[in-house]
């Protein structure tokens, strides 16, 4: 079909479609009668539109739909004002909002969490990154004047929003506080008041470091921290943050305290107690008098059996056995054992297997030490496979004790979190306010990181936080001027079923309400 002219003795032009068939033309529309050229080529556009629609088919000319096609593409291209990767930081922002971080009216921190959330890094190359990924116009001297700012007026505060979230999330009532320490070494040799050369947990122990204590809630929820002197005793770092956290947030005596072994000694028992915190703590049953540990070996062992054994004080002892734990003593101890075999077979002590480290390359020995595996220390030992104890002031049935104590990897996966995905350290700061300002950063990230966790699990997500983060980098969010209609028009691009899955994240906010 096409549009023809048909020139009229009153000097008029009709134009009309007409169609080629059967060897001849057949007019099949007559569009209508033009007075001049101009009202001619209208009325032809307008057959051409006629023949376009017609009987509700599209376009038959092919090749002019292929160029209709190209200009338009064209001109949605060349409306693009930008293409940003902003899809995690949209995710981050909601979840740190829905905890109330967005009180602090400070957008620095929540670049700052944003940055170390996604791509943990040096504030230099933090500033970079945000400006690369979501054109955020921060500078890395205003990041630093904001870390001096964080330390002294903003600590206290993200504490307590953290706090009164975790609250909100059960129901008001913290109930647990779980508790352990970690260290964080620096890539320096200098020493100061905070910085010191300590017992490190990274195997760094020769660099300067500082020790974090951190309580946190049922969930692995953080809570509160603080920083000491590298070279302080852990043990020692317990009751001041747990007197302190109880005093700020008036939490009575209504929950419990629960920590390793290696963090408790009889002092810090005796304070817990004159204090009146309840508290649940691993026991050194190895270590017990001759008549305790008798008493603990002549307890049935059986799998899920929880013996209650009155220990002085008004405390308990709960010994609990693990069939699974008791595979897993044995196979340490065979091991070891081995290990001691083949490198004592000659039955002599040499420098070389005193260790290579430190200060004993100095070491001078004469002659060899004759040694010996001690048979009976080893049956000695298989006595207490897959026994583990408890110790506890509460009145909480054995069995829930046990459970309670489980709960301890909790504060274990927050330190993990910490330093490998959110990598507090090392750290390159060396003023006491930046460190602490990079310590509270962490902490906040930690806190959002934990909460998108409950919150994707809540929602249905199949995906985990990480990998959430790592398919949401790569959406990209398109800006389109409209000239015509003065507005900008923004459109998120799903290309994956991974990017679909996850849209919703995006795209509402129904998700951020989710309890569970």
């Amino acid at each position: 079909m096409f549009t023809r002219r048909k020139h009229n003795r009153s000097g008029t032009i009709s134009v009309v479609v007409v169609d080629k068939s059967g060897g001849g033309f057949k007019e099949i529309h007559r569009v209508g009668i033009a007075r001049n050229e101009d009202e001619a080529a209208a009325l032809e556009a307008e057959g051409r539109h006629w023949i376009a629609t017609y009987g509700g088919q599209q376009m038959i000319d092919f090749e002019g739909r292929a160029e209709v096609e190209l200009r338009v593409t064209e001109d949605v291209l060349s409306s693009i004002r930008s293409a940003r990767l902003t899809a995690a930081q949209t995710i981050i922002s909601k979840v740190y909002d829905s905890i109330g971080f967005n009180a602090i009216e400070d957008e620095e921190l929540r670049h700052l969490v944003i940055g170390r959330i996604c791509q943990p890094m040096s504030k230099k190359a933090t500033v970079d990154y945000l400006r690369r990924h979501f054109k955020d116009d921060v500078s890395l001297q205003k990041i630093y004047r904001y870390m001096d700012k964080l330390q002294a007026s903003q600590k206290e505060r993200v504490q307590e929003i953290s706090v009164q979230h975790t609250k909100r999330l059960f129901g008001g009532n913290i109930g647990i506080l779980f508790y352990d320490v970690t260290t964080l070494y620096f890539e320096t040799t200098e020493k100061d008041e905070l910085r010191n050369n300590g017992f490190s947990k990274d195997g760094k122990n020769a660099n300067p470091q500082v020790v974090l204590g951190l309580l946190v809630s049922r969930g692995g929820y953080p809570l509160s921290y603080a920083l000491f002197n590298g070279a302080q005793f852990e043990g020692y770092t317990m009751i001041p943050i747990v007197d302190d956290f109880v005093q700020r947030y008036n939490l009575g005596s209504d929950f419990v305290v629960i920590a390793d072994a290696g963090l408790m000694s009889d002092k810090n028992v005796k304070l817990l107690r004159s204090a009146g915190y309840k508290y649940i703590i691993g026991a050194r049953i190895k270590k017990e008098s001759g008549a305790m540990k008798d008493l603990i070996l002549s307890t049935p062992h059986r799998q899920g059996v929880f013996n209650d054994i009155p220990y002085g004080g008004g405390d308990r002892l709960v010994v609990g056995y693990s069939e699974e734990r008791a595979r897993k003593n044995e196979h340490d101890r065979n091991e070891g054992v081995e290990r001691l075999r083949k490198r004592y077979a000659k039955g002599t002590l040499t420098k070389a297997d005193i260790n290579k480290r430190g200060y004993n390359k100095f070491l001078s020995i004469s002659s060899g030490v004759t040694v010996c595996i001690d048979e009976s220390k080893i049956e000695e030992d298989k006595v207490w496979d897959g026994l583990k104890g408890y110790r506890t002031n509460t009145d909480l049935p054995a069995d829930q004790v046990y459970e309670n104590y489980q709960q301890l990897w909790n504060v274990e996966r927050a330190f993990r979190i910490t330093k490998g995905t959110l990598e507090v350290r090392p750290m390159f700061h060396f003023t006491e306010r930046r460190i602490e300002a990079h310590v509270c950063i962490c902490f906040v990230a930690l806190k959002v990181y934990k909460e998108l966790e409950r919150l994707l699990k809540a929602s249905g997500c199949p995906y985990s936080v990480d990998n959430v983060l790592r398919i949401a980098e790569v959406i990209v969010t398109l800006e389109l001027d409209l000239p015509e209609n003065g507005k900008t028009l923004t459109r998120t691009i799903y290309t994956s079923k991974e990017e679909r899955d996850i849209a919703y994240l995006i795209e509402t906010d129904d998700w951020l309400n989710k309890i569970g």
